[in-house]
């Protein structure tokens, strides 16, 4: 007899073999003892740091290069070798924070990211309330009290420059003039392959003093990453010939993302097993893929501002007329017809054109900049969502733009 109800399923499950034998290693804020494929990167994060084992300013460093390509791993490993070093010779004054400027109540201010730098060291400070320069003046002293060398890893900087300007990277880069006992490197990691070049020049020229590019990994490159993860993730014989490629081949195609893999890997697997089956399969993958591709999408469409929406909206439209690239022009006459219907005050061109190229970093649309000789440069744009996705998309942008479907 088939029992019935939540509580015979659990029995259920608990009865069947695990797939999983440690679903963590899979997951991003995992951290490997080895990480393949970025010994010659993390030789060159290691060289510009280690002066700060003898209480030296290391050079601030810049690291870029597209999501998924190990900057953060990489940077996070070098620096706890690092650490692990200094603490076996005795050295104390030396000190790492991270901080991910793209999280919320942390870095979406400037008082927010320097009361957090203070709290880090050990200095109470309230959530609001304090003038920002009390703020810094509270965190100069803490700095200058436990005499130390800091390295601080800014992660997501551009997420950072964007909610709150150039200003607190200006003042952070020239700390180090107003200290007397301690200095501050600055570590910053970007996916925005351009961010550095819309910096204001005197932060550029102190925050880029070192820099490091991270390539796309490879499609093999991938597969020995999911390899080692795998036999630390899955009981033997779970993974049926095939899947590790097929992983490789869709993240390799995506940028040479090996997040996007590990996550692949990790959901095919939860899928198996939710279905009942002992084995994933290279049918695993597509539901898979399918399955993070929409909740993507979707995440990334809703969260965006009214003016991202817009553009994207108007990208569909243009795209659902014709066939092959489109050009920021075209897509910039529906764009304001759209602003028109919505009451929406439209942008220019050129900053439809940054918005285009932001679409392109999240991976909605893939825009590709081209010459048009004396006529200036544009933007080739085509789609880079499942035709599945199309339409879930448009009726979201709909909705949220607050258009009806006529044409």
């Amino acid at each position: 007899m088939i029992k019935k109800g939540l509580t015979g399923y659990f029995e259920d499950f608990l009865k069947k073999e695990p797939i999983f034998v440690n679903k963590s290693v899979l997951q991003s804020n995992y951290h490997p003892i080895e990480i393949p494929h970025r010994e010659g990167q993390m030789n060159q994060i290691a060289q510009t740091l280690a002066p700060a084992l003898r209480n030296n300013k290391p050079s601030n460093l810049f690291i870029y290069g597209k999501t998924g390509t190990g900057k953060t791993v990489s940077v996070n490993h070098t620096a706890d070798q690092m650490l692990g070093v200094a603490a076996q010779n005795g050295n104390k004054n030396l000190k790492v924070i991270y901080i991910n400027c793209k999280l919320k109540k942390i870095a979406d201010t400037e008082y927010r990211l320097i009361a957090q730098l203070s709290r880090e060291l050990g200095k109470e400070i309230p959530i609001t309330g304090l003038p920002t320069d009390e703020v810094y003046k509270i965190f100069f002293s803490a700095l200058e009290e436990k005499r130390t060398t800091l390295i601080l890893v800014l992660d997501e900087i551009d997420q950072l420059m964007k909610k709150t300007g150039d200003e607190i990277l200006y003042n952070l880069t020239r700390i180090n003039s107003e200290l007397t006992n301690s200095q501050v490197s600055i570590i910053g990691i970007s996916n925005d392959l351009i961010f550095a070049d819309n910096l204001d020049p005197r932060v550029k020229s102190s925050l880029s003093e070192e820099e490091i590019i991270f390539p796309p990994y490879n499609a093999l490159q991938i597969q020995d990453i999911l390899k080692q993860r795998s036999s630390k993730a899955f009981k033997e014989g779970v993974l049926e010939p095939g899947v590790i490629e097929k992983c490789a081949a869709y993240a390799a195609r995506e940028h040479g993302d090996a997040r996007r893999a590990l996550e692949l890997l990790r959901v095919s697997a939860e899928l198996a097993e939710r279905n009942g089956r002992a084995k994933v399969s290279i049918h695993d993958i597509d539901d898979a893929e399918e399955k993070i591709e929409r909740e993507r999408v979707v995440d990334i469409v809703i969260a965006q501002p009214k003016q991202f929406q817009t553009t994207l909206y108007s990208i569909l439209q243009v795209s659902a007329g014709q066939r092959g690239l489109i050009s920021t022009g075209e897509v910039y006459e529906v764009y304001k017809k759209v602003c028109y219907k919505t009451g929406t005050r439209p942008l220019t061109q050129r900053r439809v054109s940054d918005i285009v190229a932001e679409l392109d970093m999240l991976g909605i649309i893939n825009a590709k900049v081209t010459s048009k000789g004396r006529y200036g440069r544009t933007r080739e744009i085509e789609l880079a969502i499942n035709d599945s996705i199309l339409n879930k998309t448009k009726k979201i942008l709909e909705k949220d733009l607050d258009l009806n479907t006529e044409g």
